[in-house]
Parts: C-alpha cells; structure tokens; sequence
C-alpha cells in the first residue's frame, strides 16, 4: 500500500488538512479547481529558489486569499516588499475582478518539510554531488532536527547509467500503513544532463489522533460489601452404637 497510495491524500481529514479550502457547485467546480492548479504553477515558477514547502488557497465569493509557506520569506517579498507586489499584481492580471491576498510564512525547520528535503537533494543532485551521499545525508540531517523518521528515495539514471535504478536510505520508523502517523510527504524533480531523476522524501513526526478532545474516563463506582451467602449445616445422622437385632 505505501507504493500505490498517497500519503498525504490518504490522511485528509485526520492527521492533515486539505490545502485548498472552498466549496463550488459542479458548474464552477472545475473552473475555480483550474485556477488553483494556475495559481500554485506561477508562484513554484516564479519564487521556486525560495524555498516553497506549500501554498495554502481559501475561496469567499470573488476573495482569494493564498498563503505561501517558504523557507525563506525574504526571497518572496524581496527588497521593500518590490517582489511580493510584482506577484500579486501578475496574479490580479491573470485573474481578472477577483481580489488576491498574498501572504507569505516562515516554515520553522526546513529540515522537518518533506517537500524541502527533497528539493535540496535534487539541487544537489542537478550540481553533481554523489547521490548517494546526498541522500544520506539528507536522512541524518533530518533525524537530527527531531524527526521520528525519514525515508528518501532517487529513481532515474543515476549517475547517467544507461539502466535505470533506485537508491533510497531510511532511518528511524516510517508507519505508511498507520492512519494515526503525521508524515509529510514531497517530490523534486533534478534535471540533469543525462535525463530527469525524480526524488521522493517522506518525514515521520510522530503519531497523532486528531483535534478531538479525549473524553474523560467514567468515575469508577464504589465496590459494595459483597453479601454473606448463609453456611448450610447438613445435619449428619449419628448411627446407633449397637446394632440392631436381626
């Protein structure tokens, strides 16, 4: 199941929540589902040296509001905020008589973000580093911010052999089967010269049961004294010190 299913997708509603978050009727399902898809292929395309962990789309009538979750928000806002308004005002130019809020933040740990781990391996991939090392080292470095986990996998032609082949290294646990398991899940893509490899990178952060509050344990009753059930005396019959005459 861990190779034929989603991990993400496989969680929603559980451990994860969805990133898109509007409703639409089926006339305009497809529609607004396609200018999501637009919305998230400009800004990967045009603050993808940032960093760009996820982009998080709410919908209110003719309201966009996009949130931008990167590693570093300086890149995106740029120098007097010049970035951030050029990009919003492509936004508005593609979409026009909708108004877009663009808000940009901060991932705390990269190395706790699977779709930044395996963007800094395919970078280092695409600059000739051993691939092996590479992915070994992403491993470590993730363990060591205080995963529970880490899995990450490189498929393609490694190293431009003309047999293609898949090099992974894990450490840790990764429960892919365990609904209760908060683990993030990202895909880079390292071009490189002799082809395209693809990178996987999946984060186990430990177990989690949903935002519900546990209910509280009933109060255990008081035992009552138990009842003495009354000693039945058999009467035992005394025989007779002589025997009878016959």
């Amino acid at each position: 199941m861990g190779n034929k299913i989603h991990p993400v997708g496989f969680r929603l509603g559980i451990t994860r929540d969805w990133e898109s978050r509007w409703y639409a009727n089926k006339k305009d399902y497809k529609h607004l589902l396609e200018e999501d898809r637009r919305i998230r292929e400009l800004i990967e395309r045009e603050v993808y040296h940032a960093g760009v962990a996820r982009i998080d789309i709410e919908r209110a009538a003719d309201n966009v509001s996009v949130t931008v979750h990167v590693a570093k928000p300086g890149v995106v806002i740029g120098r007097g905020g010049e970035t951030i308004k050029r990009l919003r005002a492509e936004l508005e130019k593609l979409f026009p008589g909708k108004n877009i809020a663009l808000n940009v933040q901060e991932v705390p740990n990269p190395n706790l973000s699977a779709p930044l781990v395996a963007q800094r391996v395919a970078e280092q991939i695409e600059r000739r580093f051993a691939v092996r090392r590479a992915i070994k080292q992403a491993v470590q470095r993730v363990m060591e911010a205080g995963a529970k986990g880490a899995k990450v996998v490189v498929s393609g032609r490694i190293g431009g052999a003309e047999q293609a082949r898949t090099e992974w290294a894990a450490d840790g646990r990764v429960p892919l089967h365990t609904l209760r398991a908060n683990i993030d899940y990202g895909t880079a893509l390292a071009r490189t010269t002799y082809g395209v490899l693809g990178v996987k990178a999946y984060v186990f952060l430990g177990e989690k049961i949903g935002e519900r509050p546990v209910m509280k344990a009933a109060k255990a009753r008081p035992e009552r004294p138990r009842r003495r059930r009354p000693t039945v005396r058999r009467r035992v019959k005394k025989e007779e010190s002589g025997d009878a005459d016959a």
